[in-house]
């Protein structure tokens, strides 16, 4: 059985990604659960991770003897293990589109992701409208998101951003998360598109089990003192 590596389910987006996608797609696996207590190199989650890849990250995909870090090389490995699954859109096109944004959301959304750590227990609107008030790079970041899904949904007329759903919808579940946690401004089909990824369920469980972990740890906390 694939085994998979992740972190805090509150704190670590990269794990969802990965989670997010097998849940969803129905492939069977099992959760190893790395819990962070530092990232220096003597902490036991950086001993732990350090034994399964030689980049010390979460999420990895174990399988069998194979080892697979990053989120697009997991993504891509997957969608070549279960073809029937149809991971990824069924028209080239589509399928090259959705690599793309994927890509993009990889290396990019800096000022959101810094500013906006993922954060699923806590209620953080108000320092979101803080954030939106003084960060004129989130508010960029967060229109390309908006005119990126606007255009994908008005284009595929789906649920999805690709119609169903498929690597994209994953990849980009931990942003509709921060964009609700921190209850920035969206317009109301991007509401809709993030309540309806939210109820999906692989990703209900992820944010389920994110919000009974009750495992504050002050250094993913940079607005909170304490739970």
């Amino acid at each position: 059985m694939l085994k998979l590596y992740i972190g805090n389910k509150n704190y670590s987006s990269w794990s969802m990604r990965s989670w997010v996608l097998l849940r969803q797609a129905d492939i069977a696996f099992e959760e190893v659960k790395l819990r962070f207590d530092s990232f220096d190199s003597t902490s036991t989650f950086k001993q732990a991770v350090n034994s399964v890849t030689p980049v010390g990250k979460v999420p990895v995909l174990e399988d069998g003897d194979l080892a697979v870090w990053d989120t697009l090389a997991i993504a891509e490995y997957l969608a070549e293990k279960f073809p029937a699954k149809m991971l990824w859109p069924a028209r080239t096109a589509a399928r090259a589109r959705a690599r793309s944004i994927c890509a993009e959301m990889h290396s990019g959304f800096g000022a959101l992701r810094s500013a906006c750590p993922m954060n699923m227990e806590a209620d953080l609107a108000t320092t979101g409208a803080l954030i939106w008030r003084d960060k004129p790079a989130v508010r960029a970041d967060v229109q390309r998101i908006i005119n990126m899904w606007g255009e994908l949904l008005a284009e595929y007329q789906g649920a999805m951003l690709f119609g169903d759903f498929c690597i994209a919808d994953a990849y980009f579940s931990p942003v509709a998360m921060r964009l609700a946690s921190y209850a920035l401004p969206v317009p109301q089909e991007i509401s809709a598109y993030i309540r309806r990824l939210s109820a999906l369920p692989g990703v209900k469980a992820w944010m389920d089990d994110a919000r009974a972990e009750n495992d504050f740890r002050a250094f993913e906390e940079p607005y909170r003192l304490s739970r």
